[in-house]
């Protein structure tokens, strides 16, 4: 990757975003007018500015673009908008995910990084100059830089396979990271040792003081403990591995607990009235406090925008208006696809062709605009959640109140945000994710469809996911015994996560640990570019991935057959300055993507 002029780019950029009111630490970028260098690293605030800035890059309208493209638009929830014109979204949705396209630049996240690096190579000095700058200020710093650095290499992990990795810091004009690529197993170990130095010393969750929106802006022990329970959930689905799927659970457990133990502390008087440890928010107004106020109780992390110095235009542009400020259209890039459209009984297995089960799921009308009890197939189906500050009202001509077995159609859409001010935040991890992410390692840990106590387990957590999104009055709730099985289970959690997280990012991920727990075969300790011959993709996910294309999704799933295919090509610029780069192998310079 080329270094030149990245840096003091980030640092420009920083009078876009000083005098941010409600979280002014997070997005004032300081310096605004120096160069970093030597005579830079002087002070306490010197650091204090410096990480700010690097969490401020994470917040860029690159990094939360590919995070939705990536993440939720290359899976089977996502479509481009009909009338939006853009070849290389065509080109993704056609698996021609050539080395030219822009989606798959890695630059805004290897730019956080580098930040990450800088800061890590630089702060302790300041100790010796700034008696302020204390060890236990500089332990802090260095969690919080580790943590940040981590998750940017497990997104590009999962996105890109085989990646370079560097601790090294770029701050020179003339430098250009020429580094070869580093195998899965050897990033993920590193984002794991880094983690558990990182959780020795960060701030305990909720240490910010009560309602602070750092205590989900910033890494907390929390969010450290949250991402290393992914990793290794992506580590042992891609090996098969029984402890790593054991060390998943185990970190989920300690988030539970320590949410469980902070929201005593805070709401004493709440506490006698909710019976189980997850104190998830009320099905009515569940949307609006996850969704609309934003750092809600059940939040791990979540990007901070206020819309004022730095709006979230990533959701806005894809989501919901594309455009600038003097000329923008009434839609977004992306629609949710027909899957959403109404619900379907068999939403729970490889048959169904719905999303939702029920139509008394709150989710079913709060996710979407212009869903159907009834319609078989709909297109142009606008996003509603992240768009909407409240939770859903009756449509035209229902009755009303928010009960939805009051409802046969949901709302249309309505601009219930300001486009010039969109302030919406971006959940990186919030409770339910890592209740999934539980459920999903314990199916895993049944030794067969007889291990009744842990398939259990697993059921008992879905089940409160999803009892509190329905009805109050609904019957239709889920029944253990239709889940007898560990497939019948593992089909289960992952239809829950995607009725709870669609569009947040996670979807393809979910889809690509799916489909390698089923495949043999795959060597996390070689690249791809050095075998000849690939594992085959598992044929139940292709059959999901591909029923969002109403008229059939034949040719797309043909095309993928073997694990390169599950992630995206290096960009060809990055091959011209990099020589050490070695490419996807199934992806090369022409019209459509060719297998070698």
């Amino acid at each position: 990757m080329k270094i030149k002029n990245i840096f003091k780019i980030f640092v420009m950029s920083a009078v876009a975003v000083a005098g941010f009111s409600s979280c002014t630490d997070f997005l004032t970028i300081y310096p605004t007018d120096k160069t970093i260098g030597e005579e830079f690293w002087k002070t306490k605030d010197d650091v204090k500015g410096m990480v700010t800035g690097a969490y401020a890059s994470m917040v860029s309208y690159g990094c939360q673009e590919r995070a939705i493209i990536w993440g939720s638009f290359r899976s089977d929830e996502l479509n481009k908008y009909s009338s939006y014109s853009s070849t290389a979204l065509d080109n993704i949705n056609a698996v021609n995910l050539l080395p030219t396209n822009g989606y798959n630049s890695w630059g805004d996240f290897y730019g956080v990084i580098n930040r990450c690096n800088i800061v890590l190579n630089h702060a302790k000095d300041v100790m010796e100059l700034d008696p302020e700058f204390t060890q236990g200020d500089y332990d802090e710093t260095r969690a919080q830089m580790l943590a940040l650095r981590s998750l940017c290499y497990f997104y590009l992990v999962r996105t890109f396979r085989d990646i370079p990795y560097t601790t090294q810091s770029y701050e020179d004009d003339d430098q250009v990271m020429i580094i070869p690529q580093t195998t899965p197993d050897s990033v993920m170990q590193f984002c794991i040792r880094d983690l558990e130095e990182a959780e020795r010393y960060i701030m305990k969750s909720g240490g910010y003081g009560v309602r602070n929106w750092r205590n989900v802006g910033y890494f907390t022990r929390d969010a450290v403990h949250a991402l290393l329970a992914d990793i290794y959930l992506w580590r042992a689905s891609m090996t098969h591995n029984q402890a790593d799927y054991r060390k998943c659970i185990d970190y989920v457990d300690m988030v539970i607990r320590s949410k469980d133990e902070y929201f005593k502390t805070v709401n004493t008087d709440r506490v006698s009235s909710l019976a189980d440890e997850f104190h998830l928010a009320d099905r009515d107004q569940m949307y609006s406090t996850i969704f609309g106020e934003g750092n809600s109780h059940e939040s791990i992390l979540e990007w901070q925008y206020d819309g004022t110095n730095i709006a979230n235009g990533g959701i806005r542009e894809l989501y919901y208006e594309e455009g600038s400020k003097d000329s923008h259209r009434n839609t977004g890039v992306l629609e949710a696809s027909q899957l959403f459209s109404s619900p379907d009984e068999h939403a729970n297995d490889l048959q169904g062709t719905k999303v939702y089960a029920s139509s008394n799921d709150y989710r079913f009308w709060q996710n979407v605009y212009g869903v159907s009890k009834t319609a078989s197939e709909a297109t142009g189906l606008q996003i509603r959640k992240f768009i909407a500050t409240r939770d859903f009202v009756s449509g035209t001509g229902q009755s009303t109140g928010n009960d939805p077995t009051n409802l046969n159609t949901g709302e249309s859409k309505s601009n219930s945000r300001a486009w010039e001010n969109f302030s919406q935040n971006w959940i990186v991890y919030r409770l339910t994710d890592l209740m999934l992410m539980k459920a999903e390692a314990l199916v895993q840990t049944a030794a067969n469809d007889s291990d009744k106590v842990v398939l259990d387990q697993a059921f008992n957590l879905v089940q409160v996911v999803n009892k509190r999104s329905m009805a109050k009055t609904a019957t239709d709730t889920l029944v253990a015994t239709n889940f007898a099985s560990k497939e019948q289970m593992e089909l289960l959690v992952l239809a829950e996560r995607e009725r709870e997280l669609c569009f947040e990012g996670k979807r393809w991920y979910d889809l690509v640990r799916y489909c390698y727990r089923h495949m043999e075969g795959v060597n996390i300790n070689r690249k791809m570019a050095d075998d000849t011959s690939w594992p085959a993709l598992y044929a139940p996910m292709l059959r999901l991935v591909v029923r969002k294309y109403v008229n059939g999704g034949d040719a797309v799933s043909y095309k993928m057959k073997s694990e390169p295919y599950l992630y995206w090509p290096i960009q060809y610029s990055e091959e011209l300055v990099n020589k050490l780069l070695k490419q996807n192998p199934v992806f090369i310079m022409e019209k459509t993507s060719t297998k070698n």
